[in-house]
């Protein structure tokens, strides 16, 4: 019995330390995040728009009377998986006024005016008094975390509540804290959620040997998506007129590690389009990259639907175009995987395009490594290994076609998370 008590003990110093760890390592952040203001636009925007946040959520809530549902994403790409859930939640519970949070400038400031969102927000840093006064204010009947996103005392106090809180689209690695011997204190983390609905059956073995039981492997709703989004098709005149009969090459959120790829690709193609949208969106960077190119460039914003079919290469330099852009393509070339990591390929999928991506930093998107093995995608390391895998589809209609079918039926059948999410969510209001 003295053991057992002195277990506690130890186990509940252990918990404060790690407490104390945590808290420090927010209020680290919230000064690190202060300096860099001064040299990064995008930390200025991550500080100044949390200035005043509180009082600002406190006056725009006052005269609320409508229930709450409070949907919380880190970044844009979180977004995307949470708007279908969004969406359809709303079509369920029309009268639920909805507040949308964002951890990052990247997210808040390309999302902030959307407009199925009722209240759009930058999280508050996560300190104890930052979560009892937001949660006061905003008072949420139910919370849903996306993908990840693990703040202690939001969470904490949530549960305190007893405010259901969901977490979706998740996915786990053994390498995460969560599964170290000294992660206990984020253990209890997780357990604050209701429910967590995870995309693959990894995810769910790593979570029941914590004894984190309340799990569902119900996929990606970013598959849910993008798969709306092929239904229902912006067309883009400029676009349009520059396929014309052209076969095309859709490039992805590219960045300057894949240029040096492409580039010689493309000014060594003959008759083939090419359409590229870079990641960032950057007037010097545009035309460095034209400089470099052999063919005819324009971008899209000076682009003529007059005389656009006389250029070879169009470039776009706005945001918010690219998952339309697919449907003019007959390949697609997904950025990100030789620097920090790819880019959303399902996109480009859904319509149905043989990928071609870097072999560096794939790896844990499941997306990725499963059409690999499938035959819909295809990992090159240089320019010549991209010129014998698009030779081998480009030469033979067969393998194309079967290559198209492969990536939109991977799509398809993927589809379905939202609803499970949407069905749990009408089973508890």
């Amino acid at each position: 019995m003295e053991q057992s008590h002195l277990n506690i003990m130890r186990f509940s110093i252990f918990v404060r330390m790690n407490l104390i760890i945590y808290n420090i390592s927010i209020f680290l952040l919230r000064i690190g995040a202060s300096i860099g203001a001064i040299f990064s636009a995008k930390t200025k925007q991550f500080v100044a728009g949390r200035k005043g946040l509180l009082k600002k959520i406190e006056t725009e809530f006052k005269a609320e009377n409508k229930q709450i549902a409070w949907f919380h994403c880190a970044s844009l790409g979180e977004f995307e998986q949470g708007r279908p859930v969004i969406e359809s939640f709303k079509k369920q519970f029309p009268n639920y006024k909805i507040v949308l949070t964002f951890f990052s400038p990247s997210g808040y400031e390309v999302c902030k005016n959307y407009a199925l969102a009722d209240y759009i927000y930058y999280l508050p840093l996560d300190t104890a008094p930052n979560a009892k006064q937001f949660i006061n204010t905003i008072s949420p009947s139910i919370v849903f975390f996306v993908k990840y996103e693990f703040w202690h005392h939001y969470l904490n106090e949530l549960k305190k509540r007893a405010i259901p809180v969901v977490l979706f689209s998740a996915i786990f690695r053994g390498s995460q804290i969560f599964f170290k011997p000294y992660g206990g204190f984020y253990r209890n983390i997780l357990k604050c959620f209701n429910h967590i609905f995870v995309q693959d059956k990894n995810s769910i073995e790593l979570l029941k040997n914590i004894k984190v039981q309340n799990t569902s492997v119900t996929g990606d709703t970013r598959f849910d998506r993008v798969w709306d989004i092929c239904q229902k098709t912006t067309v883009i005149p400029i676009a349009k007129v520059f396929k014309s009969n052209s076969t095309v090459m859709v490039i992805g959120s590219s960045w300057s590690e894949d240029h040096e790829v492409l580039v010689p690709f493309i000014n060594q193609s003959e008759s083939m389009k090419f359409i590229i949208a870079p990641h960032e969106i950057k007037a010097n960077e545009n035309q460095r990259l034209i400089q470099k190119l052999q063919k005819s460039t324009t971008l899209f914003s000076q682009a003529d639907e007059s005389n656009i079919t006389d250029y070879q290469v169009l470039i776009i330099d706005n945001i918010g175009m690219l998952s339309s852009l697919y449907q003019y393509g007959e390949y697609a070339y997904i950025g990100g995987a030789f620097g920090s990591g790819l880019h959303n390929i399902l996109e480009a999928a859904t319509f149905g395009l043989p990928i071609f991506f870097g072999d560096r930093k794939y790896k844990k998107f499941n997306e990725a490594k499963e059409l690999i093995a499938k035959g819909g995608a295809f990992v090159i390391n240089n320019t010549e290994s991209l010129r014998a895998k698009f030779d081998l589809l480009n030469e033979n209609s067969t393998q194309h076609n079967q290559a198209s079918e492969i990536s939109k039926n991977y799509v398809k059948a993927n589809t379905g998370a939202t609803k499970t999410i949407l069905n749990y969510t009408i089973n508890i209001l």
